[in-house]
């Protein structure tokens, strides 16, 4: 997507085209409320933006005439999630979309009735956003991220094209299922794959320095990622800290290979984003989240970089190339 084309995606949502007549100028106004936990010059961002407001418009909302929408961009801090979640709360939108399990929770810290739908969230119920994944009973539903047992996936591809590790940092945020559960599913792993494993935290770009810098000491060493956004806001410190260490690392989306990270595994998020538009349309028509179960990934991907495993001297099996949705 160009940029100039994401500006004016962006800027026009909040204001009404002046070409609307008759019938859709007589309708009320939509609102909804977006709070992104990247930062608005992300390049993953226009991908994912570009798929909401395209699901909007194949249901008949079109942004400026019928629908307008409020960004917020929360660059992975969880200062910025919990003020633009005040922010938009008191724009009295009909729904708001939340791009993260932290930002759910710093929405309905703010308000327990606003209607929520949340795209790439981990372990919703253990979070307390819902009551079940099939009747959430709260303001909240949408599209969970990945299970737990996915970190077993990570371990299992990192030892497919780096058989010769054996110590393994994860880079984690204790204070987040996504980091804590995550670290728990490579940990049952671990001793069947003959691993052992450090984790590393993520509060600041020093932290994740020292963690990495202290850890890596030869050829036996790999490590794997698991992605809320306070670790994913550093992707491209721990891609680069990846590389000068001679890490064979696991990453849990694409656009870390994009980015020059050596493999990836996970959900395809745009769709998301897209079939959050329908949970999105049928709130609007008057449906309630807590009648809406909340749904699993339904596209994932593997990703790998050519030009990354090269620089780390690994030959990439050929089941790992066939596998792979994206080679770069």
């Amino acid at each position: 997507m160009k940029r100039r084309d994401f500006i004016t995606l962006v800027g026009g949502a909040a204001v009404a085209w002046p070409l609307a007549a008759g019938a859709q100028q007589r309708e009320r106004m939509r609102r909804i409320g977006v709070l992104m936990w990247q930062s608005a010059d992300d390049p993953d961002a226009p991908g994912r933006i570009s798929a909401f407001a395209q699901g909007l418009q194949e249901l008949g909302w079109i942004i400026g005439m019928n629908v307008q929408i409020d960004y917020r961009w929360g660059a992975g801090d969880l200062d910025r999630f919990r003020k633009y979640a005040v922010e938009l709360v008191a724009l009295a939108p009909d729904v708001i979309i939340a791009s993260a399990g932290s930002i759910v929770g710093a929405l309905q810290q703010v308000s327990r009735t606003v209607p929520i739908v949340f795209v790439m969230t981990i372990d919703p119920v253990g979070s307390g956003f819902v009551a079940s994944l099939a009747r959430p009973a709260s303001n909240a539903t949408g599209f969970t991220a990945w299970e737990f047992s996915l970190g077993g996936k990570w371990l299992e591809l990192l030892k497919e094209i780096a058989p010769a590790v054996t110590r393994v940092a994860v880079i984690r945020d204790p204070a987040v299922p996504a980091g804590s559960g995550g670290f728990a599913a490579i940990q049952t792993v671990a001793p069947s794959l003959g691993v052992e494993l450090t984790p590393i935290g993520v509060r600041d770009a020093a932290e994740i320095e020292r963690g990495i810098a202290g850890f890596a000491r030869g050829s036996a060493d790999g490590l794997i990622m698991v992605g809320p956004p306070s670790s994913v806001a550093h992707r491209d410190l721990i891609i680069a800290l990846a590389a000068q260490h001679r890490l064979p690392a696991v990453y849990p989306a694409i656009y870390f290979v994009r980015a020059g990270g050596l493999i990836s595994y996970g959900p395809e998020p745009t769709d998301q984003y897209r079939r959050a538009a329908g949970y999105v349309d049928r709130i609007l028509k008057g449906e309630k989240p807590a009648d809406l179960p909340v749904q699993a990934p339904t596209k994932y991907e593997t990703g790998l970089n050519l030009k990354a495993a090269r620089a780390l001297g690994l030959a990439v099996p050929n089941t790992l190339l066939v596998a792979a949705d994206k080679v770069i």
